[in-house]
């Protein structure tokens, strides 16, 4: 991400990370950060709208096919890099159940 022209971040993303430092220890310093990032002319909001909904329906309607759900964020996250043609960098595994993106999932560990 170091080397990246561009970091999209998505509203969903973005809800769950502040969701998150209102019932963490270090609150004010992560939302900080966070403002610091975004105030960054490399990082972009992407909003949700009728398109990143077709899309969203798409992959739900795959998941539930195949019988691999996934957490209803996680879709419209991934719905969202569908309709962008980003790539999702994460830790959670479950999104490599979505064909329609690309997926760089890193181990916990």
């Amino acid at each position: 991400m170091q080397e990246a022209d561009e970091i999209s971040i998505n509203v969903i993303v973005l809800g769950e990370l502040k969701s998150g430092f209102l019932g963490g220890r270090h609150r004010e310093k992560n939302e900080q950060e966070l403002a610091q990032f975004l105030a960054s002319p490399r990082a972009r909001v992407l909003g949700i709208d009728e398109e990143t909904a077709d899309r969203y329906a798409v992959i739900l309607d795959f998941l539930r096919s195949a019988g691999t759900p996934i957490p209803t964020n996680d879709v419209w996250i991934a719905a969202s890099a569908m309709q962008y043609g980003l790539r999702v960098l994460t830790m959670d595994q479950h999104f490599r159940k979505i064909p329609q993106i690309v997926v760089d999932a890193f181990d916990e560990s």
